[in-house]
């Protein structure tokens, strides 16, 4: 077909257009759709919006049609007919129908455009209720639910106009906090769906484990280590200080050592499908540690992850000597690989996602478009976009607009 022979494109009703809004309930079943398009279709009616929804077995569809306009302009088939017609099909499947008059096109939505994720172990009515009445607090219009998961966690996901993210994002984490759900506010637009790069920390989020404290424990110096780790995560040590202090206990252990602890390293729950269901996806992941690539360079491998970077333990002839070699991964150095990663893998910074729980890890969270605080000290959360306190590292996925559905298409996938 040549360009002069494409036909024009159907305008959108003006807000002088009368329109109508076919509304359908009832319990669920195969064609309803297509039968009620079909009845539809005898009146030469143009489809303006769809919506459907099917919850636990009952349809609600809603259909924004222009009005059917007579033959000839005064005669032939008319509004009456169609809303007679559409009644008696509803009737004969022992469905409802409402059907309302109107003009022109659905209300334009609101500039401030956000979409807020909503974390429940289980999702309360109450506190459904607080995260709605502070979404209008903002002045907020939602425009749109629906459940992105249903287990491990309840995910519901808002869509929101007519405030901006900030503001918002401010108010909800307040309401958060107090009421002990998760929730995140990114900015709706293709940017969203366009991230495709995640890097994460390794001890207490993509592993349960400080990897220090298990050499430590070959060592007999665990609890002087982890007294010294607990203060570094909660801000009150310098990072690099506090590591050549630890690392210096570890002085005389058998590199033998190395592959004890590599067994020992225990995924968080959720990890593996967190990062299987990225890969299919097609996004990049890394790890960046203030551990040791002793124990990271095996998850590398293991989970098939495109970046890694840690501190390396100084082993000489055959034993730990008490220091790292090379340069100290710490809170800046972080953030530095965040955007060495994003540049290798050709992803816009605003585009990549940190996850992380210590106050070394908050300028990487910080750097990146989206930082998420996993189960993290006080001081974190309160500095990070947004939290996640469950203990499965793979709702992370529901942050970023991905269904358990797709999720599980991608363990099918990979099967």
């Amino acid at each position: 077909m040549s360009a002069s022979q494409i036909p024009p494109a159907t305008a959108v009703p003006g807000d002088d257009v009368p329109t109508l809004l076919v509304k359908i309930f009832g319990k669920d079943r195969p064609g309803i759709t297509a039968g009620l398009f079909d009845t539809l279709a005898a009146y030469s009616v143009d489809v303006v919006d769809i919506e459907q929804v099917v919850t636990r077995g009952r349809i609600v569809l809603c259909v924004l049609i222009t009005s059917p306009v007579p033959a000839g302009g005064s005669s032939g088939v008319t509004e009456g007919d169609l809303r007679a017609t559409v009644h008696s099909w509803a009737e004969s499947l022992n469905l409802q129908a409402e059907i309302i008059s109107g003009i022109g096109d659905n209300r334009p939505r609101g500039t401030g455009r956000s979409h807020v994720t909503v974390l429940g172990h289980p999702l309360t009515a109450e506190s459904t209720a607080a995260i709605a009445a502070a979404i209008t607090g903002t002045g907020g219009n939602i425009d749109r639910i629906f459940r992105l998961a249903k287990y491990p966690v309840t995910a519901v996901e808002f869509a929101v106009s007519g405030t901006p993210t900030e503001p918002l994002r401010t108010a909800l984490a307040t309401e958060a906090a107090a009421l002990g759900v998760d929730v995140a506010v990114v900015a709706s637009g293709l940017q969203r769906r366009a991230q495709r790069l995640v890097v994460m920390d390794v001890d207490s989020t993509l592993i349960q484990d400080e990897v220090i404290e298990l050499f430590a424990a070959h060592a007999g110096c665990e609890q002087e280590v982890a007294e010294v780790t607990a203060a570094a995560m909660r801000g009150e040590l310098d990072f690099e200080e506090s590591l050549h202090a630890r690392v210096a206990l570890l002085k005389g252990l058998d590199a033998g050592v190395v592959e004890l602890v590599r067994k020992e390293v225990r995924l968080t729950p959720g990890a593996r499908t967190l990062v299987r269901t990225l890969k299919h996806l097609g996004y990049q992941v890394g790890v960046v540690s203030g551990g040791f690539t002793q124990v990271t360079d095996a998850l590398q491998e293991e989970l098939g992850l495109d970046f890694a970077s840690a501190n390396t333990l100084e082993i000489v002839d055959g034993k730990l000597t008490g220091k790292v070699t090379g340069e100290i991964v710490d809170r800046a150095g972080k953030a530095r690989l965040l955007r060495r990663f994003a540049h290798e893998a050709g992803v816009p910074l605003a585009q990549t996602v940190a996850i992380g729980d210590g106050a070394n890890d908050l300028d990487m969270l910080n750097a990146a478009g989206l930082g998420v605080a996993f189960n993290a000290k006080p001081l974190v959360r309160q500095a990070a976009h947004t939290a996640v306190n469950v203990p499965f590292l793979d709702t992370v996925l529901y942050l970023l607009g991905i269904t358990r559905e797709e999720v599980e298409a991608a363990d099918t996938h990979d099967d």
